[in-house]
């Protein structure tokens, strides 16, 4: 059984703690030794100057290398103390998650948000307080992006049964989560994904990377500027021989050299008509080399940490695989492996990393010199074009690869941090293989602390389409939709469910319990609210069966015009197949389930009245609602009515 999340939070806050403490020690007593060497530096230096160059002043050297040592192991400590930094506020945010003190203090995700999506406003998906924040750990921006996308549409079936087999394997890895938490720190905000996958994929311009026309055109002007290149280093050898012969000569080593001067000026039109011709390509190039091989390093840690963990599950074998040279991406294959079939991402990245750096002397005052005669700078561009050819296309599968991994890291995280949730059964039908269907025992909303939330059971299936939900302001109608649309979401990411026990068949979402009106584009709450219910309707129209949560219908218009409109939109509902929630306070509205008969049904939520206070216990009752709590409320606040 799963240790209380709690007690190991606090276990390796406390030594993580105790770290940090030995480390700040440490840190101090390095920093006095730095003095003390620095102090006997100077001392070796007044000596030798004091005593005439009987104590040689080279005795330097020896404090001199002992605080270049010092300084080497003062930079390590440094590094490791604020990774135990990181690790000490992982596990801060981990505890304010479970202690329900969360909301604002993660990564919100907001710009995921669209106010035109069928759910995402509506079940609090983005923002502070919502779902992503609650569930997020990712430290890249590729994290979080898979995370989001995720939540944002369904995975089909097989998918959700592999990432809760992933999710199931990383649940007890806490080392592993906070490794990539603390490691991927730094790649949050210097990681351009999108920047380092066009790069990687290398199109040429005007064209979509990767397509044959400009991967033809990329080898064609390749091997073009190699065979240049090449050309202009003999040359280049040529014109420096010439100079050479030239100064020996000079210098009256060696005799005349016939043809020197010719040599070096045919050498010079040669390479200075070459390095004028290409100079704003070579710069170019060596450029996004620098920038990319700059961001790839602060990945770099990250797949070296992952390249270390060997995976059981068939998701995580294909992602673990895909680090290494040839692997095969997970997109591509259905087949479990843990082979290691290549050069492994990190030591691909070393090598480009050497290159940079080199590529960044191009700015030595001797290389500048040197330039016109060896091409410094166009040889290194060609060797980093090889690292591309061959490597490039691996970019894009380990920024993939990198994000669905925290993405499950989150999601496993979640599940460790809420050992009761479960995981969803994804049928491919119902119990009736006509129709849909949802099966949730003890459902709760997730993003409620669990010693506050209420669990209730709730069940669609044929005949049943619909449930008709009244009940008073506050009762819990519309906490009620917000908690199953969140936990479909949930169980068709692959993550856990706040429930006991839940079965559903594929569905798609689409809510109403959010709309509101825009001032920007002169769009009413009402306007906004039928222009959503147009867009659940169209939603019919695709494979999966729509799962609608609508709040209050038409609470915009007159009670006659919204029972009209009510009636005839929950009946076009399920007459396209289908099956949801609809709540109101208008009991009128309650008859549609005597209309329908047994493809909907009324339930109903209860308020009470003791010692003059209004009190609700939020369960869900079967049938209508018979009272409402409106008058209670107004003449609570000091309203006569």
């Amino acid at each position: 059984m799963q240790e209380n999340p709690g007690n190991v939070y606090q276990r390796l806050l406390a030594e993580r703690r105790a770290q940090m403490a030995e480390m700040e020690r440490r840190h101090r007593n390095l920093g006095y030794l730095r003095l003390a060497v620095a102090a006997a530096a100077a001392a070796v230096v007044w000596i030798s100057l004091a005593s005439h160059e009987s104590v040689s002043i080279a005795w330097v050297l020896v404090p001199a290398a002992g605080f270049a040592v010092l300084v080497w192991l003062h930079d390590r400590l440094l590094r490791k103390l604020e990774l135990r930094r990181r690790s000490v506020a992982w596990l801060e945010r981990g505890l304010a998650r479970l202690s329900g003190k969360w909301a604002g203090s993660g990564e919100r995700g907001e710009r995921y948000l669209d106010p035109a999506h069928s759910y995402a406003q509506d079940l609090d998906l983005f923002g502070k307080g919502s779902l992503f924040e609650l569930l997020s750990t990712a430290r890249t921006r590729s994290g979080e992006d898979t995370l989001a996308a995720w939540l944002l549409a369904p995975a089909d079936p097989a998918a959700v049964r592999e990432r809760q087999e992933a999710v199931a394997e990383l649940q007890p890895r806490i080392d592993l989560r906070e490794d990539l938490a603390v490691l991927a720190e730094d790649a949050r905000t210097g990681v351009d994904p999108q920047f380092l996958a066009e790069w990687g994929a290398g199109g040429g311009a005007g064209e979509e990377p990767g397509t044959v026309a400009s991967g033809r055109r990329e080898v064609e002007s390749g091997r073009r500027f190699a065979a240049l290149v090449w050309i202009c280093t003999f040359t280049g050898l040529a014109g420096l021989a010439a100079v050479i012969s030239f100064l020996l000569e000079s210098a009256r080593i060696i005799g005349p050299v016939p043809g020197a001067g010719e040599t070096f000026f045919v050498f010079l039109i040669a390479n200075g008509w070459f390095l004028h011709r290409y100079r704003g390509l070579v710069e170019q190039r060596a450029t996004a080399v620098e920038r990319a091989a700059g961001e790839l390093r602060l990945l770099s840690e990250v797949l070296e940490r992952l390249e270390r963990e060997q995976f059981q599950t068939p998701l995580l074998a294909r992602l673990r695989a895909g680090l290494e040279e040839g692997g095969e991406p997970a997109s591509r294959s259905n087949e479990p492996t843990t082979g290691s079939p290549g050069t492994p991402a990190s030591k691909r990245l070393a090598r480009l990393r050497r290159l940079a750096e080199m590529l960044d002397s191009r700015d030595h005052f001797l290389v500048r010199v040197l330039e016109i005669f060896i091409l410094w700078t166009p040889h290194l561009v060609l060797r980093t074009e090889k690292w591309h050819r061959r490597s490039g296309a691996s970019v894009g599968r380990w920024l993939r690869a990198v994000g669905e991994i925290e993405a499950l890291s989150s999601l496993a995280g979640h599940a460790f941090e809420h050992p009761e949730d479960v995981f969803a059964e994804i049928i491919e039908s119902g119990p009736d293989p006509s129709g849909p269907c949802i099966d949730a025992e003890g459902m709760g909303h997730p993003l409620i602390a669990e010693e506050r939330v209420v669990r209730n059971d709730l069940r669609i299936a044929p005949p049943l389409e619909i449930l008709i939900v009244s009940g008073s302001n506050m009762s819990g109608k519309s906490t009620l939709l917000r908690t199953l649309g969140t936990n479909v979401v949930l169980a068709q990411a692959g993550a856990t469910v706040r429930a006991r026990r839940m079965r559903l068949t594929p569905l798609a979402v689409g809510a109403s319990i959010r709309v509101s009106d825009s001032l920007e584009n002169g769009i009413s709450r009402f306007y906004a609210e039928i222009l959503r219910l147009r867009q659940i309707l169209e939603m019919t129209a695709g494979t999966r069966t729509v799962l609608f949560l609508i709040d209050e219908f038409l609470h915009g218009t007159n009670s006659h015009d919204r029972r009209i409109g009510a009636h005839a939109l929950v009946k076009g509902l399920v007459e396209r197949g289908a099956v949801g929630l609809v709540t109101t306070h208008d009991l009128a509205l309650a008859g549609i389930a005597e209309e329908l008969g047994e493809r909907a049904a009324n339930v109903h939520f209860e308020d009470l009245i003791e010692d003059g206070r209004m009190r609700f216990d939020y369960i869900m009752r079967p049938g209508v609602v018979r009272k409402s709590n409106a008058l209670e409320l107004m003449r609570s606040v000091g309203l006569e009515v």
